[in-house]
Protein backbone atom coordinates (compact mmCIF):
# COMPACT_ATOMS: atom_id res chain seq x y z
CA UNK A 1 0.00 0.00 0.00
CA UNK A 2 1.40 3.61 -0.73
CA UNK A 3 -0.71 6.13 1.53
CA UNK A 4 -0.51 9.40 0.92
CA UNK A 5 1.02 11.04 4.53
CA UNK A 6 4.59 10.01 4.79
CA UNK A 7 4.04 9.68 8.45
CA UNK A 8 1.22 6.99 8.32
CA UNK A 9 1.86 4.04 10.68
CA UNK A 10 0.69 0.45 10.63
CA UNK A 11 0.64 -1.18 14.33
CA UNK A 12 0.71 -5.23 14.51
CA UNK A 13 0.23 -5.40 18.59
CA UNK A 14 0.98 -8.78 18.74
CA UNK A 15 4.36 -8.27 15.99
CA UNK A 16 2.41 -10.20 13.22
CA UNK A 17 3.67 -9.68 9.39
CA UNK A 18 1.83 -6.64 8.21
CA UNK A 19 -0.32 -8.43 5.40
CA UNK A 20 -1.60 -11.51 7.63
CA UNK A 21 -2.65 -8.90 10.48
CA UNK A 22 -4.69 -6.92 7.73
CA UNK A 23 -6.43 -10.36 6.23
CA UNK A 24 -7.30 -11.37 9.48
CA UNK A 25 -9.80 -8.04 10.28
CA UNK A 26 -13.46 -9.68 11.16
CA UNK A 27 -14.56 -6.46 12.60
CA UNK A 28 -12.95 -3.03 11.81
CA UNK A 29 -13.79 0.55 13.75
CA UNK A 30 -12.83 3.52 10.85
CA UNK A 31 -13.08 6.67 13.29
CA UNK A 32 -11.68 10.25 12.66
CA UNK A 33 -9.99 10.94 16.22
CA UNK A 34 -7.30 8.59 18.29
CA UNK A 35 -10.05 7.35 20.85
CA UNK A 36 -12.77 7.31 18.88
CA UNK A 37 -12.87 3.75 18.41
CA UNK A 38 -12.62 3.22 21.90
CA UNK A 39 -15.95 5.30 22.20
CA UNK A 40 -18.07 4.54 19.18
CA UNK A 41 -16.59 0.79 18.09
CA UNK A 42 -16.57 -1.07 21.63
CA UNK A 43 -18.92 -3.71 20.42
CA UNK A 44 -16.27 -4.78 18.17
CA UNK A 45 -13.34 -4.95 20.20
CA UNK A 46 -15.17 -6.91 22.95
CA UNK A 47 -16.35 -9.33 20.35
CA UNK A 48 -13.26 -9.89 19.39
CA UNK A 49 -11.44 -9.69 22.65
CA UNK A 50 -11.35 -13.11 23.75
CA UNK A 51 -11.83 -15.01 20.44
CA UNK A 52 -9.59 -17.00 18.57
CA UNK A 53 -10.91 -16.63 14.86
CA UNK A 54 -11.96 -12.60 15.30
CA UNK A 55 -9.51 -9.83 15.30
CA UNK A 56 -10.49 -6.33 15.71
CA UNK A 57 -8.70 -3.75 13.31
CA UNK A 58 -8.81 0.05 13.71
CA UNK A 59 -8.11 2.48 11.58
CA UNK A 60 -8.04 6.48 12.60
CA UNK A 61 -7.76 8.91 9.82
CA UNK A 62 -6.92 11.89 11.15
CA UNK A 63 -3.11 13.09 12.84
CA UNK A 64 -4.41 14.63 16.60
CA UNK A 65 -2.37 17.63 15.88
CA UNK A 66 -5.12 19.70 16.50
CA UNK A 67 -6.06 17.94 19.66
CA UNK A 68 -7.09 20.20 23.32
CA UNK A 69 -4.39 20.85 25.84
CA UNK A 70 -4.38 21.57 29.15
CA UNK A 71 -2.61 20.82 32.32
CA UNK A 72 0.64 18.95 31.50
CA UNK A 73 0.03 19.33 27.74
CA UNK A 74 -0.73 22.74 27.93
CA UNK A 75 2.30 23.90 26.27
CA UNK A 76 2.69 21.38 23.55
CA UNK A 77 3.26 21.82 20.17
CA UNK A 78 1.01 20.58 17.75
CA UNK A 79 3.57 18.21 16.35
CA UNK A 80 3.63 16.96 20.00
CA UNK A 81 0.76 16.51 20.33
CA UNK A 82 0.66 14.10 17.46
CA UNK A 83 3.10 12.41 19.08
CA UNK A 84 1.42 12.03 22.00
CA UNK A 85 -1.26 10.85 20.13
CA UNK A 86 -0.27 8.70 17.90
CA UNK A 87 1.29 6.39 21.01
CA UNK A 88 -2.03 6.63 23.22
CA UNK A 89 -4.09 4.92 20.35
CA UNK A 90 -1.06 2.50 20.05
CA UNK A 91 -1.21 1.81 23.80
CA UNK A 92 -5.00 1.11 23.32
CA UNK A 93 -4.36 -1.06 20.51
CA UNK A 94 -2.33 -3.09 22.90
CA UNK A 95 -4.80 -3.03 25.99
CA UNK A 96 -7.55 -4.25 23.47
CA UNK A 97 -5.97 -6.83 21.77
CA UNK A 98 -6.23 -5.37 18.32
CA UNK A 99 -5.42 -7.27 15.25
CA UNK A 100 -4.13 -3.75 13.64
CA UNK A 101 -3.87 -0.49 14.31
CA UNK A 102 -3.54 1.85 11.49
CA UNK A 103 -3.62 6.08 11.75
CA UNK A 104 -3.22 7.45 8.39
CA UNK A 105 -3.09 10.84 9.75
CA UNK A 106 -4.44 13.45 7.31
CA UNK A 107 -5.17 16.82 8.76
CA UNK A 108 -8.29 17.51 9.86
CA UNK A 109 -8.79 20.32 7.15
CA UNK A 110 -8.39 18.03 4.51
CA UNK A 111 -10.64 15.28 5.68
CA UNK A 112 -13.30 17.85 6.28
CA UNK A 113 -12.86 19.21 2.53
CA UNK A 114 -15.47 17.12 -0.45
CA UNK A 115 -12.99 18.10 -2.99
CA UNK A 116 -10.02 16.04 -1.06
CA UNK A 117 -10.29 12.31 -1.67
CA UNK A 118 -7.01 11.33 -0.18
CA UNK A 119 -9.02 10.04 2.43
CA UNK A 120 -11.42 8.10 0.56
CA UNK A 121 -8.36 6.62 -1.94
CA UNK A 122 -6.47 5.82 1.56
CA UNK A 123 -9.51 3.59 3.49
CA UNK A 124 -9.73 2.20 -0.13
CA UNK A 125 -6.70 0.72 -0.55
CA UNK A 126 -6.70 -0.86 3.25
CA UNK A 127 -10.31 -2.30 2.90
CA UNK A 128 -9.07 -3.83 -0.24
CA UNK A 129 -6.26 -6.02 1.95
CA UNK A 130 -9.06 -6.24 4.17
CA UNK A 131 -12.39 -8.60 4.99
CA UNK A 132 -14.07 -7.79 8.02
CA UNK A 133 -17.55 -8.96 8.15
CA UNK A 134 -18.48 -5.74 10.28
CA UNK A 135 -17.80 -2.09 9.99
CA UNK A 136 -18.30 0.25 12.37
CA UNK A 137 -17.75 4.35 11.95
CA UNK A 138 -19.21 7.28 12.70
CA UNK A 139 -22.73 8.29 12.83
CA UNK A 140 -23.77 10.81 10.00
CA UNK A 141 -25.97 12.80 11.90
CA UNK A 142 -22.83 13.54 14.23
CA UNK A 143 -22.31 17.32 14.86
CA UNK A 144 -18.48 16.96 14.42
CA UNK A 145 -17.80 17.87 10.94
CA UNK A 146 -14.38 15.86 10.98
CA UNK A 147 -16.87 12.89 12.00
CA UNK A 148 -19.19 13.57 9.45
CA UNK A 149 -16.50 13.69 6.75
CA UNK A 150 -14.96 10.25 7.62
CA UNK A 151 -18.13 8.70 7.84
CA UNK A 152 -18.55 9.91 3.54
CA UNK A 153 -14.81 9.06 3.19
CA UNK A 154 -15.36 5.48 4.60
CA UNK A 155 -18.94 5.17 2.31
CA UNK A 156 -17.55 6.28 -0.79
CA UNK A 157 -14.39 3.62 -0.13
CA UNK A 158 -16.67 0.66 0.24
CA UNK A 159 -18.98 1.62 -2.49
CA UNK A 160 -15.90 1.30 -4.96
CA UNK A 161 -14.95 -1.80 -3.69
CA UNK A 162 -16.20 -4.69 -5.93
CA UNK A 163 -19.10 -6.17 -4.23
CA UNK A 164 -17.80 -9.28 -3.33
CA UNK A 165 -15.17 -7.83 -0.90
CA UNK A 166 -17.81 -5.14 0.78
CA UNK A 167 -18.64 -6.07 4.16
CA UNK A 168 -21.55 -7.88 5.40
CA UNK A 169 -22.78 -5.16 7.90
CA UNK A 170 -21.69 -0.97 8.26
CA UNK A 171 -22.83 0.45 11.64
CA UNK A 172 -22.58 4.09 12.52
CA UNK A 173 -22.00 4.66 15.82
CA UNK A 174 -22.62 7.54 18.73
CA UNK A 175 -20.01 10.21 19.48
CA UNK A 176 -21.12 13.98 19.43
CA UNK A 177 -24.62 13.22 18.96
CA UNK A 178 -26.31 10.16 20.75
CA UNK A 179 -28.97 8.35 18.63
CA UNK A 180 -31.46 7.75 21.20
CA UNK A 181 -34.03 9.74 18.90
CA UNK A 182 -33.51 7.12 16.35
CA UNK A 183 -37.06 4.90 16.17
CA UNK A 184 -36.36 1.63 17.97
CA UNK A 185 -37.01 -0.25 14.95
CA UNK A 186 -34.24 0.89 13.36
CA UNK A 187 -31.49 1.21 16.02
CA UNK A 188 -28.46 -1.33 16.28
CA UNK A 189 -28.66 -2.72 19.42
CA UNK A 190 -25.22 -3.38 20.55
CA UNK A 191 -24.83 -5.10 24.17
CA UNK A 192 -21.14 -4.28 25.80
CA UNK A 193 -22.71 -5.72 29.29
CA UNK A 194 -19.83 -6.75 31.47
CA UNK A 195 -16.49 -5.30 29.98
CA UNK A 196 -16.62 -2.26 32.09
CA UNK A 197 -13.08 -2.70 33.30
CA UNK A 198 -11.70 -2.86 29.77
CA UNK A 199 -13.70 -0.17 29.05
CA UNK A 200 -12.07 2.05 31.86
CA UNK A 201 -9.06 0.45 30.86
CA UNK A 202 -8.91 1.92 27.16
CA UNK A 203 -10.64 4.84 27.63
CA UNK A 204 -8.25 5.81 30.65
CA UNK A 205 -5.46 5.70 28.17
CA UNK A 206 -6.13 8.80 26.24
CA UNK A 207 -4.61 10.60 29.22
CA UNK A 208 -4.06 13.94 26.81
CA UNK A 209 -7.51 14.26 27.06
CA UNK A 210 -8.94 13.70 29.97
CA UNK A 211 -6.10 16.37 31.34
CA UNK A 212 -7.90 18.66 28.79
CA UNK A 213 -10.82 18.95 30.86
CA UNK A 214 -13.06 16.57 28.63
CA UNK A 215 -14.07 13.49 30.60
CA UNK A 216 -14.97 10.83 28.09
CA UNK A 217 -13.83 7.94 30.10
CA UNK A 218 -16.72 8.58 32.63
CA UNK A 219 -19.52 9.82 29.78
CA UNK A 220 -19.07 7.39 27.51
CA UNK A 221 -19.68 4.57 30.55
CA UNK A 222 -22.47 7.04 31.43
CA UNK A 223 -24.08 6.97 28.00
CA UNK A 224 -24.12 3.33 27.82
CA UNK A 225 -25.48 2.91 30.93
CA UNK A 226 -28.23 5.49 30.42
CA UNK A 227 -28.90 3.67 27.09
CA UNK A 228 -29.66 0.26 28.79
CA UNK A 229 -32.06 1.65 31.16
CA UNK A 230 -33.91 4.50 29.24
CA UNK A 231 -34.42 2.24 25.92
CA UNK A 232 -37.08 0.94 27.55
CA UNK A 233 -39.88 2.14 29.73
CA UNK A 234 -41.91 -0.70 31.01
CA UNK A 235 -39.56 -3.56 31.45
CA UNK A 236 -36.35 -4.06 33.88
CA UNK A 237 -33.18 -3.68 32.41
CA UNK A 238 -31.92 -6.29 29.74
CA UNK A 239 -28.70 -5.29 29.83
CA UNK A 240 -26.05 -2.92 31.65
CA UNK A 241 -24.37 -0.93 29.08
CA UNK A 242 -26.33 -0.75 25.21
CA UNK A 243 -24.31 1.15 22.25
CA UNK A 244 -27.03 2.80 19.60
CA UNK A 245 -26.04 2.25 16.07
CA UNK A 246 -27.18 3.20 12.17
CA UNK A 247 -27.67 0.58 9.85
CA UNK A 248 -25.70 1.71 7.03
CA UNK A 249 -25.65 -1.06 5.09
CA UNK A 250 -27.74 -0.52 2.19
CA UNK A 251 -25.94 2.56 1.30
CA UNK A 252 -23.17 0.44 0.69
CA UNK A 253 -25.14 -2.34 -1.10
CA UNK A 254 -26.59 0.07 -3.08
CA UNK A 255 -24.45 3.12 -4.63
CA UNK A 256 -26.71 5.10 -5.94
CA UNK A 257 -28.58 5.67 -2.77
CA UNK A 258 -28.45 9.06 -1.45
CA UNK A 259 -27.01 9.41 1.74
CA UNK A 260 -28.81 12.54 2.69
CA UNK A 261 -32.09 10.98 1.65
CA UNK A 262 -31.38 8.08 3.77
CA UNK A 263 -30.62 10.31 7.25
CA UNK A 264 -33.50 12.51 6.66
CA UNK A 265 -35.91 9.70 6.28
CA UNK A 266 -35.07 8.20 10.06
CA UNK A 267 -35.07 12.01 11.18
CA UNK A 268 -38.52 12.56 9.73
CA UNK A 269 -39.93 9.79 11.33
CA UNK A 270 -38.33 10.86 14.66
CA UNK A 271 -40.43 14.02 13.86
CA UNK A 272 -43.34 12.05 12.93
CA UNK A 273 -43.58 10.09 16.26
CA UNK A 274 -43.43 12.77 18.30
CA UNK A 275 -45.93 14.60 16.63
CA UNK A 276 -48.24 11.56 16.71
CA UNK A 277 -47.95 11.25 20.61
CA UNK A 278 -48.61 14.93 21.05
CA UNK A 279 -51.50 15.14 18.86
CA UNK A 280 -52.98 12.00 20.40
CA UNK A 281 -52.93 13.84 23.87
CA UNK A 282 -53.92 17.06 22.47
CA UNK A 283 -57.01 14.90 20.99
CA UNK A 284 -56.39 15.69 17.53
Amino acid sequence: MKLHQASADIFVPDSQPIEAALKRITHLGIGAHQDDLEFMAFHGIVGCYLADDKWFGGITCTDGGGSARHGNYANYSDEQMRVVRCEEQKRAATVGRYGLMVQLNHPSGAVKNPADTALKDDLKQVLAAMRPQIVYTHNPADKHDTHVGVVIAALQALRELPAKQRPQKIWSCEVWRDLDWLPDEKKVLMDVSGYEDLAASLNSVFDSQIAGGKRYDLAVLGRRRANATFFKSHATDAATAVTFGIDLTPLVTDEARDIVEYVSALIDEFKDDVKQRLNKRLGR
